[in-house]
């Protein structure tokens, strides 16, 4: 059934003598041509209303003018208000459903349509637009997207060097300075990264299928340095208008340097409660399990409760939208003989995507701090309690180009402090690139 609709009261309902409602008058003058103006036939139909208030024909009409003239919304009014009065209203059907479709509403509009092939009075044109329409409308509730990008840039710490050249070291209770080795301290350099990746989309009225398949590369002078990442990604959406869900799980394997260094493993669920508010809260939990092929005792499971505001805003030049999300951390150690043992922290991150020119802007930022529990080294700063802080902004700046490409401009700004100076780093990166649809 048509949602609720919004009745008009007129008060030239009833006339004042108390005779009855006007006779709707013959409607076939109204009806367009080969070259619809649907603006003058809304204006001539608009002045009828009194007349036609219990007429059905004349509500699919107004209402077909109003879709035809770009206001959607007034035309579902309408719409509604012909089916109400005539639910086998075939011309009043077939543009609801377009109708709903406009609207975002893709599985009601395919319902309606279901129920418009299934009649047996539908004309043969009819039809065959129809069945174009279900076809093309429902080749969108499997959505595929296959994407290259390919950024070339400057990277002033290829390797993920500690910063500092000299490190110090707590021998025989005695700080001694060393020099760190050469081939331990930052190198910079240009850098080519791909990333080629494919996503998949599965839609229903009640849930959604969700598959992220990527392969990421970046090679330099310095081979030591080249890295590879394999990610898979599914997620399970259930949206609702009072509540929504989603549950994840995914899996990301790094090599660096032609060796492979981790393999993390990822579970996470996300709940979204209704807000009529500009923002919408969101809270998650996380469940992360890291192997590192060459060094078991670093193995770990971290988990993550986070909770965290999403936040559009409409403007004359697009939509801006603002993300704050702050989160809890903790990191347990498999193996009893762990540098540190268990860690625990917090992180914080903003998220800000502006229209800009053409194109538009997305600026993020996020500091995480994390504490061990135990003391990390005796041969550093004597077997003190190590914490860590880490902070980064991406700047990037996409531009489209064509229909297939868009232009992609990034600025990457990292640094890490420790109380034990081997841990401080700091990175930065510049690149230019595109992003094409295969």
């Amino acid at each position: 059934m048509p949602r609720p609709f919004k009745f008009l009261v007129l008060a030239t309902l009833l006339l004042r003598t108390g005779h009855a409602l006007a006779v709707c008058p013959d409607l076939t003058p109204y009806y367009p041509g080969t070259n619809p103006d649907w603006s003058a036939v809304r204006l001539q139909l608009a002045g009828l209303m009194p007349e036609c208030l219990e007429s059905s024909e004349y509500f699919a009409l107004y209402g077909a003018a109003q879709l035809n003239s770009g206001d959607v919304a007034e035309s579902m009014e309408s719409l509604e208000r012909a089916l109400l009065l005539d639910p086998l209203n075939g011309a009043a059907q077939i543009d609801y459903a377009q109708a709903l479709y406009l609207q975002g509403d893709l599985f009601a509009a395919l319902e309606l349509n279901d129920r418009l092939l299934a009649r047996d009075d539908l004309p043969a044109n009819l039809r065959s637009l129809i069945q174009n329409w279900q076809q093309s409308w429902r080749a969108e509730t499997r959505q595929r997207l296959v994407q290259l990008d390919v950024m070339a840039g400057y990277d002033n710490n290829l390797n993920s060097a500690p910063t500092p050249d000299e490190i110090t070291l707590t021998l025989s209770g005695e700080d001694v300075v060393l020099a760190l080795n050469p081939d331990f301290q930052p190198l910079s350099g240009p850098y080519l990264n791909l990333r080629l990746g494919a996503r998949f989309r599965q839609l229903a009225p009640d849930y959604q299928h969700n598959l992220l398949l990527e392969v990421r590369g970046r090679v330099s002078e310095d081979s030591q340095s080249d890295q590879l990442q394999l990610d898979t990604r599914y997620a399970f959406v259930l949206p609702g208008r009072r509540q929504s869900w989603q549950l994840d799980a995914g899996m990301s394997h790094l090599f660096f340097g032609g060796t492979p260094l981790y393999t993390a493993s990822e579970t996470s669920a996300r709940y979204l409660p209704s807000s009529s508010g500009r923002c919408q809260p969101y809270y998650g939990l996380a469940l992360q399990h890291q192997l590192f092929h060459d060094n078991s005792r670093l193995n770990g499971l971290e988990a993550k409760a986070s909770g965290g505001m999403n936040c559009p805003f409409n403007a004359d030049n697009g939509q801006r939208q603002l993300t704050l999300e702050v989160a809890l951390l903790e990191n347990v150690a498999l193996k009893n003989n762990r540098a540190g043992d268990d860690r625990s922290g917090w992180q914080t991150s903003l998220r800000w995507r502006t229209p800009l020119g053409i194109g538009d802007f997305t600026s993020q930022l996020s500091h995480t701090r994390l504490d061990d529990r135990a003391g990390y080294n005796p041969l550093l700063s004597g077997g003190a309690e190590r914490w860590l802080e880490r902070s980064y902004v991406l700047l990037q700046y996409r531009r489209p180009v064509s229909a297939q490409a868009i232009m992609l401009f990034n600025v990457f700004h990292q640094t890490q402090h420790s109380n034990i100076d081997l841990f401080d780093t700091t990175d930065t990166t510049i690149e230019v690139g595109f992003s094409l649809r295969l």
